[in-house]
């Protein structure tokens, strides 16, 4: 079963590599930056100069774009290569009116289509050790997901089309809302001459403990905001959900705080830094 790879981003590029370091079979793939896919192909992944030409020559085609227009803009471009012997998974985070929409277009070809989003952020899509939320069949799904366990260790279906997406939203904005918890308490902490690192250990003895703290409080004391998870990416995740709570008519008061904190940031040029350096924001910096 030969694979292709679109999307060789910050997650893409390492998620890519282990479908090839681990699969026994062609592994195609393309990037408009030639400079990530000539890194792959030095990794033993096959280039392709387009989607076109990845969507004709692979059984399986999987994308890793950052916004809803790319993900529209890649199949709309692939769909006169797609038919009933093709699956295409597509593992980006955007709004999963988009991706029914896709999916939709997709299987007219007579292809399957499913969603599958990732949670964790670099390190995970290194070591391979991600987790994936997935939408659709469930006879695609169980025929799939030896593929995506080659990049997560905790695959699980949703439910239909558009599932998969609706739960990494639920999840990223419960992420982003305890990262606001964690942002205002440290600022209060070290306002009153409690360090970071006493507030950690601190925090761990009841149970306000949580992953994102235990994985940011060394980088949040050294200011050290290295991009793993971007923050224009966590916005854009924010503002899906904001999107999403109005169609469904729930009301999101504290979410709606974090898209402030998160709008001010992408205004103070945070946008590209870790999705951690929120707290600049936060202090006032």
């Amino acid at each position: 079963m030969k694979i292709g790879f679109i999307g060789l981003g910050i997650m893409g590029e390492s998620m890519s590599e282990n479908i090839v370091t681990k699969h026994n079979d062609e592994v195609y793939v393309f990037d408009f930056a030639k400079d990530k896919v000539d890194l792959l192909a030095s990794k033993g992944a096959i280039a392709c100069t387009s989607s076109g030409e990845l969507a004709q020559k692979s059984d399986v085609i999987i994308s890793m774009v950052p916004k809803s227009e790319h993900v529209k803009a890649v199949y709309e471009g692939i769909l006169d290569k797609l038919d009933n012997t093709k699956i295409c998974i597509d593992m980006s985070t955007i709004d999963p009116s988009v991706s029914r929409e896709v999916a939709s277009k997709v299987k007219e070809t007579g292809a399957q289509f499913i969603d599958a989003p990732v949670v964790k952020s670099k390190p995970a899509a290194i070591s391979g050790t991600l987790g994936i939320y997935v939408g659709g069949d469930e006879s695609v799904y169980e025929k799939m997901k030896p593929i995506l366990l080659y990049m997560g260790n905790n695959v699980i279906r949703m439910g239909d089309n558009g599932a998969g997406l609706v739960m990494k939203i639920c999840h990223n904005a419960l992420v982003s809302q305890i990262q606001n918890g964690v942002n205002e308490t440290i600022s209060l902490a070290v306002a009153n001459g409690i360090s970071i690192e006493e507030y950690t250990k601190a925090i761990s003895y009841g149970g306000g403990q949580n992953f994102y703290l235990d994985g940011k409080s060394k980088p949040i004391s050294e200011n050290n905001f290295t991009t793993a998870f971007s923050v224009e990416n966590m916005a854009k995740d924010v503002d899906i959900c904001i999107s999403l709570a109005k169609e469904c008519g729930i009301s999101m008061p504290g979410e709606e705080v974090v898209q402030n904190v998160y709008n001010k940031s992408l205004e103070n040029g945070y946008g590209s830094l870790d999705f951690c350096a929120t707290i600049k924001t936060v202090r006032g910096e």
